[in-house]
């Protein structure tokens, strides 16, 4: 069951992390600012279970850039820049985190029930 708890732990806070990225999707950068980088969760296993290995920006994918010449965030070429944030591919992980939360309370639903299966057989 702590196995479980592990696994719970890590997929709530990777969620988590999957809505902030979200809700900062349409974010504009400032002029002379970097925009919003997404956020990746890597997980790792440990003795006790599942852990959060670490939280970093995404630095591979590109900005999005778009052109608006009459914003007040526009460049000298009329660009603003956006957050590398896909909301397609946020809602996949979003799913992907959710389905590995819904596997980890069955396991521990799983569990318990074993458990409890075998304080019964001790009655009798």
């Amino acid at each position: 069951m702590r196995y479980s708890a592990t696994g719970l732990t890590a997929e709530r806070s990777r969620m988590d992390v999957i809505s902030t990225n979200l809700a900062n999707a349409n974010s504009i950068a400032r002029k002379g600012e970097e925009g919003y980088r997404r956020r990746l969760v890597s997980l790792t296993s440990t003795e006790s279970g599942v852990a959060i290995e670490s939280i970093k920006p995404d630095m591979k994918t590109a900005f999005q850039e778009k052109y608006e010449p009459g914003h007040d965030y526009a460049n000298d070429k009329g660009y603003i820049t956006m957050s590398n944030i896909d909301p397609i591919s946020e809602m996949v992980d979003m799913i992907g985190a959710s389905r590995a939360y819904e596997a980890n309370i069955a396991a521990f639903n799983t569990a318990k029930g074993m458990q409890n299966s075998a304080l019964q057989i001790g009655k009798a």
